[in-house]
């Protein structure tokens, strides 16, 4: 079994492997099992990616580590009850008769499986599996059903009021009156009950309950998937069953985790090693929510950008609130841009791209102009088709090709699709002040003065020098000048390299044509 390394690479991913690996070693076991949650009543999104992408580099970094066996497990709650009709399913009436059974025993609305659950498990499956990540599913009915929970079922029956004096306190009056950890599902109408355990059976394995409707009594078995627990409990019983020695959750479910930690060791296990991450906020720095619509489905960026650049923002300080909003796709693009060539033919594990990509950074994952520039690119010549933003690639690389640059060639069909939803709508050019006509008219002089193959690092010195030339005690001024005068932007590429892409004399006329505009700001569609 390989050792632990003393120098441990300084990444959040191994610093959660090393608390993974502690607990394995001391546990006695042979492998770690490293789990994610999923509930199946809506699809899969950005937070999904993000929660098992984050846990597959962490298992990544364990392996790395101790060279042990690891699994990681995609476990499906699709045995909750439905408490409400999606918005966006079809056949919505139908599903109204359904409130309250296991999303595996509702039918689908979409008519392509046995039921909702397998409907949404399977949308899940796809959308990890589009993903390439490694792991196994679960679905909580089967594991019910199938007796795979029947012990620790039974065990939670036995520990049931130390349970539920851990819950109560967090309760309200009312609920604190009907609270059970245990949910029998109606053996006539199959819904999911929410009632008051009249009382607990251990050595039977049963509850006692009664119909709050009907007044009728019942005495329900809690294994063979008879019942289920409430959440909190569930996922604790889950975590004693399983052994689960690692799942990482969001900061909104801190108290959850503890509630869940302490009934993990009522039953007789440690609670697994967890890792708390914050929550995404929007553009106004609002909190993300599902019912709000106020943040970026994957499919939305994925849209503008490769799967990778996602990688990227989830990789970033995990433990930091973000904004997830379209403005931070571009800067996300570059970062995995700049960290994939770093990583070609290196084993850095410090280096992000080593853990979206698996360990090992391909020779693909490489693009000789960032997505700033083709952006930037492509706005100045207002481009709609690839072939466009390619000839002047070709000019500053010759013999460019898309074959032979598989991500520079995804690159700009993204740029094209970013400038088209993004860029062009808010392009607003202003007029030069006096210091900065002065300063553009020696720009424009100076580059008729430069030979015609001329390189980016010289154009960037010309810059640099016609800024302090001019005054410009804060060259962030003169570069700020350089993208609202010419871009019709706030931020840009760095300049020389723009330059020198776009061309010499393309960017003396486009200072020209700068210079001519009428003295008030307008606004270019």
């Amino acid at each position: 079994m390989a050792e632990i390394p003393v120098v441990i690479p300084k990444s959040w991913p191994f610093e959660e492997a090393q608390k993974v690996a502690a607990r394995v070693a001391a546990s006695g076991k042979t492998e770690a099992l490293f789990e994610t949650g999923y509930g199946p009543s809506g699809l899969p999104h950005i937070g999904t990616f993000g929660e098992v992408a984050r846990t597959s580099w962490v298992r990544r970094a364990f392996t790395e580590l101790t060279g042990r066996a690891s699994r990681l497990l995609a476990f499906s709650d699709d045995m909750d009850g439905l408490r409400k009709v999606p918005d966006n399913v079809p056949n919505r009436e139908m599903l109204t008769e359904f409130i309250g059974r296991p999303l595996t025993r509702i039918p689908d609305p979409f008519g392509t499986h046995d039921s909702f659950g397998a409907h949404n498990n399977a949308r899940l499956r796809a959308f990890l599996d589009s993903f390439g990540f490694d792991y196994e599913f679960a679905s909580s009915t089967e594991y019910y059903a199938t007796g795979r929970f029947d012990a620790a079922l039974t065990r939670m029956l036995e520990c049931h009021d130390e349970v539920v004096a851990v819950i109560l306190p967090t309760l309200g009056a009312e609920r604190q009156a009907t609270y059970s950890p245990v949910l029998p599902i109606h053996p006539r109408t199959g819904v999911v009950m929410q009632v008051r355990i009249d009382r607990v059976d251990a050595a039977a394995g049963t509850v006692f309950w009664r119909d709050p409707e009907t007044g009728e009594g019942f005495e329900t078995a809690v294994t063979q998937g008879r019942a289920k627990m409430q959440w909190k409990a569930d996922w604790a019983m889950r975590w004693h069953a399983l052994g689960v020695d690692y799942e990482m959750s969001g900061k909104d479910l801190i108290d959850s985790v503890r509630l869940s930690g302490r009934i993990c060791k009522i039953l007789g296990s440690e609670p697994p090693t967890g890792f708390t991450y914050e929550l995404f906020l929007d553009e106004a720095a609002q909190k993300i929510s599902k019912s709000k619509g106020n943040g970026i489905a994957v499919e939305e960026w994925l849209k503008y950008a490769p799967p990778e650049s996602l990688g990227q923002f989830m990789f970033n300080q995990p433990t930091r609130a973000k904004r997830l909003y379209f403005d931070v796709i571009p800067k996300s693009v570059d970062e995995y841009i700049a960290n994939a060539l770093k990583g070609q033919g290196q084993t850095d594990p410090a280096n992000p791209a080593w853990h979206i990509h698996g360990g090992v950074v391909p020779q693909s994952a490489h693009s000789p102009i960032s997505f700033a520039m083709l952006l930037n690119l492509a706005s100045v010549v207002n481009a709609e088709q690839p072939e466009i933003l390619w000839g002047f690639i070709r000019r500053y690389i010759p013999g460019a090709a898309a074959e032979d640059m598989p991500l520079l060639a995804r690159l700009v069909e993204y740029a094209l699709a970013y400038y088209r939803d993004f860029v062009r709508p808010k392009k607003a050019y202003r007029p030069a002040d006096a210091q900065e006509r002065a300063a553009l008219e020696d720009l424009a002089a100076g580059l008729r003065a430069m030979e015609a193959d001329v390189g980016a690092e010289d154009i960037q010195n010309l810059l640099y020098e016609i800024g302090k030339r001019h005054g410009f005690t804060e060259l962030r001024a003169w570069f700020g000048c350089l993208y609202q005068v010419l871009l019709g932007q706030n931020e840009g590429p760095r300049f020389g390299q723009f330059i020198a892409l776009y061309g010499v004399a393309e960017t003396i006329a486009l200072i020209g044509q700068a210079l001519a505009r009428p003295a008030e700001p307008t606004a270019e569609a």
